[in-house]
């Protein structure tokens, strides 16, 4: 059996961005060390250095650890073959579910302590998409809400928060984009006084995951998982992402030499 977190609420979220990385990288395990050697492109860098940092900070929180480099090294990312991410600490795997996103030089970690019952989170932007995109990976439903909101930033914002909610339930199904998205369907319901908006996303074949989204400038974040749960927590300040600019700072630098 794996370590079980101390932490037996739902949903806890934590956001961090680049600007949060360590100089030095005492914080990664041997096996994360040479993963990351293995990497030339300084944006697959900078994505893999901040989900780990990220998944690592709130695995620390919600089982009541420290944060200083030789604690995050005895917390090791790992992926499964399907690629979803799991924990182990000192080796031993977490009796917790993970899921980690990054956009535009933010990452998110979402945890729920219901091992063996996956959640999935997703991380976008509100920026425009061009409508073959929505024709070709939404089902008409989904393209008739997109058409519904004004042009510009509500219709744009319609189009990312479906598409989100959709990559949140491919990772609970552990089939990423190999699944057609038109065989998901995305119903939304208005964001509460909390921020946090129901969701639910129903598979042609029959199940239907249960989760959350909330827009945050302009960021928006979905969460989705098996079992209904109440919204996520925040395991740091609830408003960062509010607050945060995209960044793309591997432009200056795109290749590890």
């Amino acid at each position: 059996m794996g370590e079980r977190p101390s932490d037996q609420g739902g949903y806890r979220w934590l956001a961090m961005g680049e600007d949060a990385l360590p100089a030095a990288q005492h914080w990664l395990t041997p096996g994360e060390a040479t993963r990351l050697a293995g990497l030339r492109f300084t944006k697959r860098r900078n994505e893999y250095l901040l989900r780990r940092l990220v998944a690592k900070h709130a695995v620390a929180a919600v089982t009541g650890r420290p944060t200083d480099p030789a604690a995050l090294a005895g917390i090791e990312v790992r992926n499964a073959a399907s690629g979803a991410p799991y924990v182990c600490v000192n080796g031993a795997p977490l009796a917790v579910e993970v899921s980690i996103t990054d956009r535009g030089g933010w990452a998110v970690c979402v945890t729920h302590p219901a091992s063996g019952h996956p959640v999935g989170c997703d991380l976008e932007l509100v920026e425009p998409r061009r409508p073959g995109f929505v024709g070709d990976f939404f089902t008409a439903a989904e393209q008739r809400l997109v058409a519904s909101r004004p042009a510009g930033d509500e219709r744009d914002a319609a189009a990312n928060l479906i598409w989100s909610a959709k990559e949140s339930a491919l990772k609970v199904l552990r089939t990423g984009l190999r699944r057609d998205t038109r065989t998901l369907e995305v119903t939304l319901a208005a964001s509460r006084a909390d921020g946090w908006g129901p969701l639910t996303v129903r598979a042609v074949e029959g199940p239907t995951f249960a989760g959350w989204w909330r827009r945050d400038g302009r960021f928006l974040l979905t969460v989705a998982s098996e079992m209904a749960a109440p919204p996520p927590v925040a395991l740091g300040d609830p408003a960062v992402l509010a607050a945060a600019e995209p960044r793309h700072s591997w432009l200056d630098r795109p290749l590890q030499l």
